[in-house]
């Protein structure tokens, strides 16, 4: 809760300095990267930079985070903060790294908006940063004493043990731990960080999605190859790296899990939605759903440009088949014909022939503008806002949209 002279400071800045954020946290990243290139280099993902969503994600974050401070003060965004703390944790980020931030950030917030931060301002807007901040912090630590590990110690060294071509442009890779033991527990629905060394020196971090269930010997993800259309940014350095090079017997450098989109241990029914890639975190649902036995209502929908390039096609619906109380329903924008599955439709996803049950808890995953309409049709059909939750892969830009 803010302090009671910061307060009416905030609420009266907080037009000003909210339509200034995106120019705010550019500079912010400027002032950051100058001072310390080595964390573009190897820790942010500088294709983020280069688009501009970075900026944006922590913009939209930072005014969501000041609005509720002022309009709801005895609330909190958790979504927001757990979802924020869980890439930081995959990143290794520590506590110390807030203050170097703090630092920046502010800095940007007085060069942008110039005279109207007057020493109050500041003082005001620093104790935002530091609300946030600390929050995120004491999540943080939380989560690596759940992990056992001490704070940004992460990393570990894999094996990939089995590639397989899934599609054109989506490659998995199986992952063994080196000295044997089963790999680290998870709970279905994380992603980890992996980490590779680039050509030029630089070590660029990705998240990826655990796509089978956990509590077995091995880990396995599926990368899809980021491509630009029209040149404006390079293809994905990462996944490009780990579609040429990654091999079988290769060690691969790979974060504990995180992740807060997961499975609820309750037996609500279930409705699990994706696009493109965003199946990978449904897999690992579905995956562990079968294991289990599970005769929870499950409603499993997936979109996708062709059968083909639809990842784990096979596998997804053979996992839907062995639950006693599940249906699976596609989409496909082209050649949807040549899918003998049932219930395979041609377009982007509708709702419009499925009534969720009472008490349905909701996962989306996929590209924003899919997860926006599918939430809407939710919700038109009755299921809470609380009850629909989602998984961004890249910046979170929900916010900022």
């Amino acid at each position: 809760m803010l302090s009671a002279q910061s307060e009416p400071i905030v609420r009266a800045t907080l037009p000003v300095v909210g339509a200034s954020l995106t120019s705010i946290t550019a500079r912010f990243y400027e002032r950051l990267f100058e001072d310390h290139p080595e964390l573009l280099r190897n820790l942010f993902n500088r294709t983020n930079q280069v688009t501009g969503s970075q900026r944006e994600a922590l913009a939209g974050s930072v005014a969501a985070f000041a609005t509720m401070l002022v309009e709801r003060p005895d609330e909190r965004p958790d979504a927001l903060l757990s979802r924020i703390a869980h890439k930081h944790v995959s990143l290794g980020i520590t506590a110390d790294q807030y203050t170097l931030v703090g630092r920046h950030l502010l800095g940007a917030v007085a060069e942008v908006l110039g005279e109207a931060v007057t020493t109050e301002v500041a003082a005001a807007w620093d104790e935002v940063y530091w609300l946030m901040a600390n929050a995120l912090i004491a999540i943080e630590a939380r989560l690596y004493a759940q992990a056992g590990v001490e704070n940004g110690d992460v990393w570990q060294r894999m094996k990939i043990t089995e590639r397989h071509q899934e599609s054109d442009d989506a490659v998995s890779l199986v992952l063994r731990r080196t000295d044997g033991r089963p790999a680290t527990p998870f709970r279905p629905g994380q992603y980890v960080s992996v980490r590779v060394a680039l050509p030029d020196g630089a070590h660029q971090i990705r998240q990826y999605s655990l796509s089978t269930a956990p509590g077995q010997k091995t880990w396995r993800i599926t990368v899809k190859r980021e491509r630009d259309a029209d040149g404006r940014v390079p293809d994905g350095e990462v996944s490009s790296w780990l579609h040429a090079h990654a091999e079988v017997g290769d060690p691969l450098e790979v974060s504990l899990p995180a992740g807060d989109l997961v499975l609820p241990d309750t037996g609500s029914p279930l409705f699990l939605a994706s696009a493109g890639i965003g199946i990978t975190p449904m897999l690992s649902m579905l995956d562990h759903l079968a294991l289990t036995s599970s005769t929870r209502p499950v409603t499993v929908v997936h979109a996708d440009r062709t059968p083909r390039d639809h990842v784990h096609r096979h596998e997804q619906a053979d996992l839907v088949d062995r639950l006693a109380n599940a249906d699976l329903h596609l989409w496909y924008e082209n050649d949807h014909h040549h899918s003998p599955a049932a219930n395979v439709f041609a377009g982007r996803a509708s709702l419009d022939h499925l009534t969720p049950d009472a008490g349905t808890a909701a996962y989306l995953c996929g590209p924003l503008p899919f997860m926006r309409a599918v939430r809407g049709e939710l919700l038109a059909k009755g299921i809470h806002p609380s009850a629909i939750h989602y998984e961004v892969f890249g910046p979170d830009l929900w916010l900022s949209k």
